[in-house]
């Protein structure tokens, strides 16, 4: 790898400026303070490493990765910054604002926190005489756990970046010195994996919850090693051509992915008997809904955790749920019916065609996997003692097949319809508080509601759920698992992948895999089901090289109920959802552009990605 000693003029920055606050690290503005106020105690050293942690890049509750005026990136903390999710972009959910608006990125460039990792790294070590045993390996450690994470960061959105590995300042160094080039992708994957080794050797086993320990830093080389070696494997086979490609600022040889598979593969391994699925509730659909909001679990490697007097409670509760169960808030994202059947298709058709009858909307959901049913409210559930009444619309009779009756045009059919949740009809609603509206944003538009993180213990009369306190689980043990399992099946290690993955599905109440089932469609499948609304999707669709086959002309459906006066009975149709989404992705979404104003700040940053 090449050595890397200079850093661009944009970095000169200065120490990081306070922007947020950690838990269980007291929050001064570090940059009013000394050298020796901050490196002569631990508490000290707590000021500075809590703004680096608060400001890492973690896809949570306050990341958006498109919006409006500006609005994206990560940390927002205003209430009504929450509601637009990565899942909206491709096809897990559905949102106000479709199709690819953040497949260019918007700009994320954190050099200057990189500076503060890397003055740390250089600092601290000229104090260690005030630090007792083996503190300041330690903290290194950490250290380098958070660089690797703000390196990967920039990996997954641009390829190969300049790798800044100690601290450079202005005007002690020359413009040109600080201009640096762009490393090539497989450096820079190699730059996080090396971090993330430094930091497995120096951190201690045992953390605070939200403090990185030797298995938070093996989580993330198992996350990282295994993008790594998806970009090797299938960026060789489907790519933009380039000169940034030509230089190996993007892609990787495939010939390079069994190497990065298997270091993806030891790193999990690390994490076996330290952490466990969880499994505090025998009923397995309220444990697996209970597994996200458990601040004691045994799966939970990373969090981030969230106050009310530190600003930075956020607004999930409020803005995934619908108005008639928040307080007054928007529901803004919905699931879709392609992932709901992801578990197997839902079963509402009789063998003639005809739509099954149901006597209450929750009927038609009974025997569904326990892990879906955890991470999705379905028609008929309940939330804060409410029911969602979901409901498209009101037939007065209907005769004939659910598919001919979805294929008339709209016009011809012979359905009500309403706006409003309070309009009825001959004592009927026709929609319901929760259903399906002509108009408007807040209610859903497939027929779903996510239930993954919404704290069903938070009452109905409690007006303020845009502060809501849930954590976030950056690294959990299942996703450690599935890291292992898609790298042993693309590297042919299938009874490895076999037990890993049946550790998961013993879990959710789903049926046992065999080695019949071991193929890279399974253990992408089992992925894609467990770590729904986890902001994994959108990247998983980029390293497999997918994303252009699957969001082509993509149009996504829902489950829309309707109730049949004259039986008395629900039928369900799977129709187009509501918004009318249309996707597709550019095949150079791939990568993103390298921001604009760094280029002109630094013209080594040239070639920028290919097609931009």
């Amino acid at each position: 790898m090449k050595t890397i000693n200079r850093i661009s003029i944009f970095l000169i920055t200065g120490i990081l400026v306070i922007m947020g606050s950690c838990q269980k690290l007291d929050v001064v503005p570090n940059n009013l303070l000394s050298d020796d106020q901050i490196f002569s105690s631990e508490a000290g050293i707590n000021v500075y490493l809590a703004q680096v942690y608060r400001k890492l890049p973690i896809e949570d509750f306050t990341y958006r990765p498109a919006g409006r005026d500006g609005q994206s990136g990560f940390n927002l903390h205003h209430e009504w910054e929450h509601f637009w999710h990565s899942g909206a972009a491709c096809g897990e959910m559905v949102g106000p604002w479709g199709g690819m608006d953040i497949g260019g990125g918007f700009g994320y460039w954190p050099y200057k926190d990189i500076r503060a990792v890397n003055y740390f790294i250089e600092t601290l070590p000229k104090y260690s005489a005030n630090f007792a045993g083996n503190k300041v390996n330690e903290l290194l450690g950490e250290a380098y756990f958070l660089r690797a994470y703000y390196y990967f960061a920039l990996a997954k959105r641009y390829g190969g970046v300049p790798l800044i590995a100690v601290t450079q300042n202005y005007p002690d160094q020359s413009i040109e010195e600080l201009q640096v080039p762009r490393n090539t992708e497989e450096d820079t994957w190699n730059f996080i994996g090396n971090d993330c080794d430094q930091a497995i050797a120096m951190l201690p086993e045992t953390n605070v919850a939200e403090r990185a320990n030797k298995y938070a830093a093996a989580a993330l080389k198992s996350r990282a090693m295994l993008y790594a070696g998806s970009i090797a494997k299938y960026g060789s086979q489907n790519f933009v051509d380039g000169d940034a490609r030509a230089m190996g600022f993007v892609g990787i040889a495939a010939e390079k992915a069994d190497g990065f598979f298997q270091k993806a593969i030891e790193a999990a391994k690390q994490l076996e008997g330290k952490y466990s699925l969880y499994s505090a509730n025998t009923n397995k659909e309220q444990n697996y809904a209970d597994a996200f909001l458990d601040d004691k679990s045994p799966e939970n490697i990373l969090v981030r955790n969230y106050s009310i007097p530190s600003r930075t409670a956020h607004s999930w509760d409020a803005t995934f749920s619908p108005r008639f169960m928040t307080a007054n808030a928007l529901s803004r994202a919905y699931p879709t019916l392609e992932f709901v059947e992801r578990s197997g298709a839902l079963n509402v058709t009789n063998g003639d065609g005809t739509p099954t009858r149901y006597t209450n909307l929750a009927d038609a959901f009974q025997g569904l996997e326990p892990r879906l049913r955890g991470t999705i409210y379905f028609p008929g559930d309940v939330l804060r003692d409410r029911r969602f009444d979901v409901q498209r619309g009101l037939y007065p009779s209907f005769s004939g097949t659910a598919a001919d009756e979805v294929a008339k045009d709209p016009n011809s059919r012979k359905y009500m319809l309403s706006g409003d949740p309070n309009t009825t009809f001959e004592g009927k609603t026709i929609i319901g508080q929760t259903g399906i509206s002509t108009s408007g944003d807040d209610k859903t538009r497939t027929g779903f509601y996510v239930r993954k993180y919404i704290d069903y213990r938070r009452p109905q009369a409690d007006v303020d759920l845009f502060t809501s306190t849930t954590h976030w689980i950056e690294f959990r043990y299942a996703e450690v698992l599935l890291n292992r399992a898609e790298a042993d099946i693309e590297t042919g290690q299938l009874d490895d992948a076999l037990a890993a993955l049946n550790l998961i599905r013993n879990r959710a109440g789903a049926t046992p895999l065999t080695m019949a089932d071991m193929t890279v469609d399974v253990v992408r499948n089992e992925r894609c089901m467990e770590l729904a609304f986890e902001n994994h999707y959108w990247w998983d669709l980029k390293r497999w090289r997918t994303a252009d086959v699957v969001l082509n002309n993509a149009r996504f459906k829902g489950l829309m109920p309707y109730f049949v006066m004259n039986e008395g009975k629900y039928i369900f149709l799977k129709e187009p959802e509501t918004f009318g989404r249309n996707y597709n992705f550019e095949k150079r979404f791939y990568y993103e552009p390298i921001p604009g104003g760094e280029l002109g700040k630094n013209p080594n940053l040239y070639p920028n990605n290919p097609n931009y």
